[in-house]
């Protein structure tokens, strides 16, 4: 650690300081606004204003911060004044001032720093205005630097008013005054000028000369006198000076209104009351709380109202007792068009979008950006027919063709619509209805626009308590696999199995897929227990091809969710090792869904399984919409072949030529087929004449537990 130097004229330094006459234990309360304001600009938990003494710092005030060590030797803002700008420390940790420093490697643990001095009107640094976080920032912009020092004139402004303060009592008082940085005017009970120093006459834009001729209202024409009269008054009655600060317009020759604080002080000369003001130039401290304002309430990106600012709208309108309704925007698939063409392009996207849904406003709507790719529009006045209606215009607006980096592009997009009751909800009510319908909307498929109904919020609740009961499950050891045989249809040999999941609920017993899959694929425990599965089914794989010499091929279904988390071709990797498989005796089962839902990230990640000799088959072949192309971009080794084409090949010509055609299409791929849902001997007896190769069924046998299977397939 680096002590901080002392200055060529520290006994300078410190007679300055001695001018302000302030103590850690009084400190300066006119300074707590401005230090809680400049955190709030910077997003810093902590700011200070520091002032150095000889041996010990000491806060004139602070914010977010408490109990640090206050000697000299480890302030960061005692290496501030030995600069003339602001001092930035990006990494603490990183810098060889600071790095093994107490304030660092302790309490708060400071990463980031940025201090700008603070100076006497001598010219000497007293102290410093700080920003701190306990995390790193690779930079503090130019503009930065700039806004902190603003807000150091602004810390000046007020130290020097209290430096004032203290030569009241001095006879000295109209020499400090005459050369103070700071805009100091003097009047009489009359409100009429008696002084003006040259600070006051520059901000004012006019000369001494001229002022002084003239009256407070003059100058402050919107500042009321009998407010000034009334400080008087005050003064003369209590004997006590009292601080009046006032925020109000200046007015200067050229017509101009500048706004600025004005704080009222009284000091005695020649045994009389003297009355003065300062003046402060306010202009930037409004630009940085209507920044701040902004931040707080609008989107930086779009502009548009953030979900604060919506739901104090719909407060607002709530109680204006007309037709009033909520549509919920979420954009499908936008995270895959992020990773595709990168996150500069998605934002252009949103931007783009947020502009041509805000033409389709009438007066009185709103549009808002709820975070991310979801908005939110406020409608008034409209009944469910014309809300539909621009719900389903929002949709094709959206829709039309975008130029973004080169591409173009497409986006579609659900929405869900809220209505207030009769009863009038609260505005939390509402947004929650329409995000609700927004859920029901995006289960629909994309480009839906579904309407709140009670029995939404009844499902929601139902939802989260399954939610929690699955969590339950994964903890304590619920879920089990149970295994289903596959069969060579022309020799009847098993072949391998398929592993599904089950749930043996503790009160419900055994539960169906589907009841409870569709929930867990859409929770965040679907990779957790895919993961599982994967693991779980490797192993009871390994056991039955000890057996089975080597030939034995376990069938698992894959979550989307195991996709996103970008170590699937790990984690199979990892469970054949373990379990000393060959590639070949496991069978990844995708469906087209998730295919057509991942479609950015999962066709690099099936290459990788395929290319380390993983089979990979295409579940429910048939059922959707894109088969052939998938077929031909995707390194897919077997098919399987829906069941309820399976149970209707028999009394159905078109069915029975599906899946001929299938079978033909996948020699034609060089792929093998298994048939599922076989029942009865008819069935069975028709895939084996039309050359299907394998099948899975009732007719061989139901999924059972690992036992039951051993016993029935493996017994020899």
């Amino acid at each position: 650690m680096r002590c901080p130097s002392t200055l060529v004229d520290e006994s300078g330094r410190l007679r300055a300081l001695e001018e302000y006459a302030l103590s850690e234990r009084l400190g300066l309360p006119a300074l707590a606004p401005v230090v809680r304001l400049a955190a709030e600009m910077f997003q810093m938990p902590m700011s200070a204003v520091n002032l150095i003494g000889e041996q010990h710092v000491f806060f004139a005030a602070s914010y977010g911060i408490d109990g640090f060590d206050m000697s000299r030797d480890v302030s960061f803002c005692a290496h501030a004044i030995l600069q003339d700008d602001v001092m930035v420390v990006p990494d603490a940790t990183h810098d060889v001032r600071f790095h093994d420093n107490p304030l660092v490697t302790g309490e708060p643990g400071i990463r980031f720093y940025a201090g700008m001095p603070l100076r006497s009107p001598s010219g000497h640094a007293i102290g410093a205005l700080c920003v701190i976080d306990r995390a790193p920032h690779a930079t503090f912009a130019e503009r930065d630097q700039e806004r902190l020092r603003e807000f150091a004139a602004l810390v000046s402004d007020k130290l020097e008013l209290r430096r004032l303060e203290v030569a009241h009592q001095t006879s000295r008082f109209q020499e400090i005054a005459a050369t103070s940085p700071g805009p100091l005017l003097g009047f009489n009970r009359k409100l009429e000028l008696t002084f003006c120093n040259s600070a006051a006459a520059a901000v004012l834009g006019a000369a001494r000369e001229t002022l002084l001729a003239r009256r407070i209202g003059e100058i402050l024409p919107r500042l009321d006198e009998r407010r000034i009269l009334e400080f008087i008054g005050n003064v003369i009655a209590t004997g006590v000076s009292q601080h009046v600060s006032i925020e109000t317009l200046a007015l200067r020759p050229e017509g101009s209104m500048l706004p600025v604080e004005v704080v009222f002080f009284t000091w005695k000369e020649e045994g009389e009351e003297r009355y003065g003001l300062m003046l402060t130039d306010i202009t930037e401290r409004r630009n940085h709380e209507q920044e701040l304002f902004r931040l707080e309430n609008f989107d930086k990106l779009t502009g548009l109202a953030n979900r604060k600012v919506l739901r104090h709208e719909v407060a607002g309108a709530l109680e204006e007792h007309v037709a009033l309704a909520l549509v919920a925007i979420d954009l499908d698939s936008f995270k895959d068009m992020n990773d595709t063409l990168g996150y500069k392009a998605g934002d252009e996207v949103l931007h783009a979008l947020s502009e041509r849904m805000t033409r389709l406003l009438k007066p009185g709507d709103m549009l808002a950006r709820m975070g991310g790719d979801e908005f939110a529009v406020l409608l008034r006045g409209r009944e469910l027919p014309a809300v539909r209606a621009f719900a389903n215009t929002l949709l094709t607006t959206v829709g039309k063709q975008l130029e973004v980096a080169g591409h173009r592009i497409r986006v579609t997009a659900s929405c869900g619509i809220a209505l207030a009751a009769e009863q009038r909800d609260d505005a939390e009510e509402l947004l929650g209805n329409a995000d609700l319908a927004l859920y029901q909307a995006k289960t629909l498929g994309r480009g839906h626009v579904s309407v709140y109904l009670p029995a939404l919020r009844q499902e929601a609740i139902e939802r989260r308590q399954f939610d929690a009961e699955l969590h339950h499950a994964v903890e304590n050891e619920e879920f089990e696999l149970f295994y289903q045989p596959q069969i060579h249809l022309q020799t009847g040999t098993l072949v391998g199995a398929e592993a599904l999941i089950r749930w043996r609920h503790p009160q419900k017993g055994y539960l169906a897929p589907a009841a409870f899959l569709p929930l867990l694929e859409a929770s965040s425990l679907a990779g957790t227990v895919g993961t599982w599965v994967l693991r779980r089914a490797c192993e009871q794989a390994s056991l039955w091809r000890q057996r089975d010499e080597g030939r034995f091929r376990m069938g698992v279904n894959l979550f989307a969710a195991q996709f996103l988390t970008g170590d699937l071709v790990e984690q199979v990797q990892q469970s054949i090792d373990q379990y000393h498989l060959l590639p070949r005796n496991v069978e990844l089962e995708i469906t087209e869904n998730i295919i057509l839902n991942q479609d950015g990230t999962i066709l690099d990640t099936l290459r990788q399984l395929r290319e380390a000799g993983v089979c990979i088959a295409f579940d429910d072949f048939g059922t959707g919409f894109a088969s052939l192309s998938l077929l031909r971009d995707y390194p897919v080794t077997q098919i399987k072949i829906d069941r309820s084409f399976t149970s209707n090949m028999c009394c159905s010509t078109r069915d029975e030529a599906t899946v001929a055609a299938t079978i033909g299409l996948a020699r034609n791929y060089d792929l093998d087929v298994i048939a599922e849902g076989i029942e009865t001997e008819e069935q069975l007896q028709k895939l084996k004449r039309i050359g299907c190769d394998e099948g899975q069924g009732y007719l061989f046998g139901k999924p059972m537990p690992a036992v039951e299977f051993e016993k029935k397939f493996l017994a020899s």
